[in-house]
């Protein structure tokens, strides 16, 4: 049974830990707290949390404040509201003088916006930070995985960006499953007709893709992306070495996350063709496992696409 509720409840279990053993550990809001299910966090160590109000670039700037200090400050909330609202301060007060600071990113995806659509779902992040120096970013696929993610987060010495959900992803790692620090974790080996990269909240219906994609004839491996744009790259390489024909899923705009990130590794490296699966729309609102099918993440939609792909002329 898995550990925590969701990706919100998995970040604030982590930091609650995080802070219970060092004190340098704090968590700044901007109007977040419950919303990233942290109350306990605050009522048990008040002292370490910092509520800056609807004001995401203030809170940006006090975190980066906070960290020269000492402090590793943590900031989460929704993660448009990091990328979009204070991407000017997350990029020349925090990653230009490569500042220990973390984000949490809530809401990404599709599986965000059930309730309030297109301007709580964000698809756009990783392609927003991809471009600014000195982030690491860390896209774990369920709570079990955030909540080790925090705690990999807090190891590095500079700025992280953990994309985190909405509480409806479907647990496929187990609780004690650690952040895989290569970037890559390979799940399934069917065989090397083609490889599927995932990256993030789909990793379970791209696992079932696979089986689906067996029952057809052709034989795919199937692995995890947890690190994207990574400063070394060196294990994902490793993988996808061994295939001729590449297929990205992820729960992101097609620009600027894991097909960019994959494509960008292969033209460089070792040529293959690549297919990517994500979005290149906007979202609308909806029950999430509906939406999400309704954009092609439904796992026979997947193998579709991967069916079409791998036999083509």
């Amino acid at each position: 049974m898995a550990e925590y509720k969701g990706t919100r409840e998995a970040f604030a279990a982590a930091l609650a830990e995080l802070r219970d053993s060092d004190p340098r550990y704090v968590f700044v809001s901007p109007d977040s707290l419950k919303a990233m299910r942290a109350t306990g966090f605050s009522a048990k160590y008040p002292e370490a949390y910092m509520e800056t109000g609807i004001s995401e670039q203030n809170a940006v700037d006090l975190a980066a404040g906070l960290s020269t200090t000492g402090l590793v400050p943590f900031v989460a909330t929704y993660a448009g509201f990091l990328t979009m609202r204070a991407c000017e301060q997350m990029r020349t007060f925090v990653a230009y003088p490569n500042l220990n600071v973390k984000f949490v990113g809530i809401n990404a995806g599709l599986y965000g916006g059930e309730r309030e659509g297109v301007t709580h779902q964000f698809y756009e992040d990783i392609g927003i930070l991809a471009n600014i120096p000195n982030f690491t970013l860390f896209t774990p696929a369920d709570g079990n995985q955030t909540y080790h993610a925090v705690k990999r987060a807090a190891e590095i010495d500079g700025p992280v960006y953990i994309r985190a959900g909405s509480g409806r992803e479907k647990d496929v790692y187990e609780k004690n499953d650690a952040f895989n620090p290569d970037g890559v974790t390979v799940l399934k080996q069917h065989g090397a007709d083609v490889l599927l990269l995932s990256s993030g909240f789909v990793l379970g219906r791209v696992l079932e893709a696979a089986e689906h994609l067996e029952s057809r004839g052709l034989k795919a491996t199937v692995a995890d992306v947890n690190i994207l744009y990574s400063k070394d790259p060196s294990r994902l390489l490793a993988v996808i070495n061994g295939f001729d024909k590449i297929v990205t899923v992820e729960d992101h705009n097609i620009n600027g996350g894991l097909g960019g990130y994959v494509g960008k590794l292969v033209c460089e490296n070792k040529p293959a063709l690549v297919k990517r699966i994500g979005l290149s729309t906007f979202g609308e609102s909806g029950p999430a496992e509906e939406l999400i099918d309704h954009y092609g993440f439904h796992p026979e939609q997947i193998a579709d696409t991967v069916s079409g792909f791998v036999n083509r002329n």
